[in-house]
């Protein structure tokens, strides 16, 4: 069966991924609660998934942590949506290459969804573990994944927001930036690595703070919550060979194959299009432990307001 014929017998799955370090924020963040409930962020985008029509998630995550974020979440969630479980190993790279000495940072975003490639058979969400997405966002990817197919191309799709909306006062982020046509198609991403918020603005570096370049606060900017259908999986897997026989040898302890890597190359080769679907929720995340006081505060505003019950399960 081919890709195609699998996509239209599948209901589309959400896939989160939970194998990240952590480094910046200094421990498992993924599992630790934002509300006086104990919930997580990952449980409010389970609970948004769920309402807008997801019936199965997938956890990449590493082996080290399975049983911790079992107990603390998939255990929790399981009696309200099917749960499945992927392993992001640093040994899981192409055939004939080998681990380089030193390595223990994980391969990136694009590895992370490949590391689930057994248990995708059809369409599927992709987000972060530790970004707040907001209800709407849930619906418009859901929405998309259930009703559109692969023809002359790969349909793809994927929710932005303002960069203004998604950086943090208390250090630098990582985003794809990206660029649309008057259709509102992604037309380019481009991977910043240190976006740092400024009084009058933002600005990148790419040389580790030498020089900086401004950057618009209302660029879109991608916070890895895309819609595939299944070919995304083969696509990834090819540009994982190409990063690891082209990339890792000039950087073998730190590069990582970024998830908007893989599809800017299918759209500069038009084997893809990508819908930018716009929410009007804002996004807001943990990337330092600095930031969990307004994250807690944003929680409790939108309980405030009925997005959410008191405790989500």
């Amino acid at each position: 069966m081919d890709n195609k014929d699998m996509s239209r017998d599948a209901d589309p799955v959400l896939v989160i991924m939970a194998a990240g370090m952590g480094s910046r924020y200094g421990g498992l963040k993924q599992i630790d609660p934002v509300d006086e409930q104990g919930n997580k962020i990952i449980d409010f985008s389970i609970y948004d998934a769920i309402r807008a029509g997801f019936k199965k998630v997938i956890f990449v995550i590493k082996k080290e942590n399975e049983q911790d974020f079992k107990s603390c979440i998939g255990d929790v969630v399981k009696g309200h949506i099917e749960v499945e479980y992927a392993f992001q190993e640093l040994s899981d790279i192409p055939a004939g290459q080998s681990i380089p000495e030193g390595r223990v940072k994980p391969w990136g975003t694009a590895h992370a969804v490949l590391s689930a490639r057994k248990l995708i058979n059809g369409p599927f969400a992709v987000i972060n573990a530790d970004d707040f997405y907001g209800r709407e966002a849930f619906r418009v990817i859901y929405d998309h994944l259930s009703t559109t197919k692969d023809d002359d191309k790969y349909r793809y799709a994927m929710v932005g927001y303002a960069l203004k909306n998604t950086l943090t006062e208390n250090g630098y982020v990582s985003r794809g930036i990206c660029s649309t046509d008057d259709n509102g198609y992604l037309t380019d991403i481009v991977e910043r690595t240190h976006i740092e918020k400024r009084d009058n603005g933002a600005v990148y570096t790419e040389d580790e703070g030498k020089t900086y370049t401004d950057i618009s606060k209302d660029s879109i900017v991608s916070m890895n919550m895309w819609g595939f259908s299944r070919s995304f999986i083969d696509e990834a897997e090819k540009s994982f060979e190409r990063f690891f026989a082209e990339t890792v040898p000039s950087n073998p302890l730190k590069a990582e194959c970024y998830l908007p890597g893989v599809v800017d190359v299918l759209l500069r080769t038009d084997k893809a299009s990508v819908k930018v679907l716009r929410s009007g929720d804002r996004w807001f995340g943990v990337t330092y432990k600095e930031d969990k006081p307004f994250v807690m505060q944003s929680i409790r505003a939108l309980k405030d307001k009925g997005e959410y019950p008191e405790k989500l399960w």
